[in-house]
């Protein structure tokens, strides 16, 4: 008896995972924004993914700028060569970094070469990155509260230097001093495997 094979269950290219991953990216960093206040929640609309109600931004500028990043960095994951995307919320008064939200990334280099995709769904890789962006959310009652007007700034960190814009490479690591760490859920593609941290200022607290 021939075997039916639905959408969710024809496996995972590196192309696949590129996207994904990306696309995991820019409701991250729409979560995060809305979440910590950078920009006024009457910017943001809410949208249905991974089974979750997520808000994302309708201001013109950060949506291009945003799609730029994602569509910059599906290039790098189907490449393999970006390891981490960093985003850096600072004080716009002082420039002092309050937090710091860290993507390890890793890449199976040998799928680019496998010719036959690889086995998980995608059932549970969106339930894995639900996961994640739940605790994004869920950060809220343990961060402390941001009392300045901050703005945020997104690192990457690639294998070649080449590829990577000016103004990203002469922006530094940007620490936090004295900070407090908390390891979030990671996921995985069975190609890409993101593990994610946030870091907070520690004195912050009242």
């Amino acid at each position: 008896m021939a075997k039916q094979v639905g959408r969710d269950q024809q496996g995972i290219t590196l192309r696949g995972s590129a996207e994904i991953v990306a696309e995991f990216f820019s409701y991250g960093i729409n979560s995060i924004l809305y979440q910590r206040g950078i920009y006024p929640p009457e910017t943001f609309t809410r949208v249905q993914k991974y089974g979750l109600t997520l808000l994302i931004t309708t201001d013109p500028e950060l949506k291009n700028y945003l799609n730029n990043v994602v569509e910059q960095m599906k290039e790098w994951l189907y490449r393999c060569i970006v390891q981490r995307l960093v985003v850096v919320i600072s004080s716009i008064e002082n420039n002092e970094v309050l937090e710091r939200w860290q993507f390890d990334i890793e890449c199976d280099k040998t799928a680019k070469d496998e010719n036959e995709p690889r086995e998980k769904s995608q059932k549970v890789i969106q339930d894995e990155i639900r996961s994640v962006i739940r605790q994004i959310t869920a950060t809220v009652t343990f961060l402390p509260l941001l009392e300045t007007a901050c703005a945020f700034d997104l690192l990457i960190y690639t294998d070649k230097d080449l590829e990577v814009p000016e103004k990203w490479e002469e922006s530094g690591p940007q620490f936090i001093a004295n900070s407090e760490e908390v390891r979030l859920r990671s996921f995985t593609t069975t190609i890409h495997k993101v593990n994610s941290t946030v870091a907070y200022k520690k004195d912050s607290f009242p």
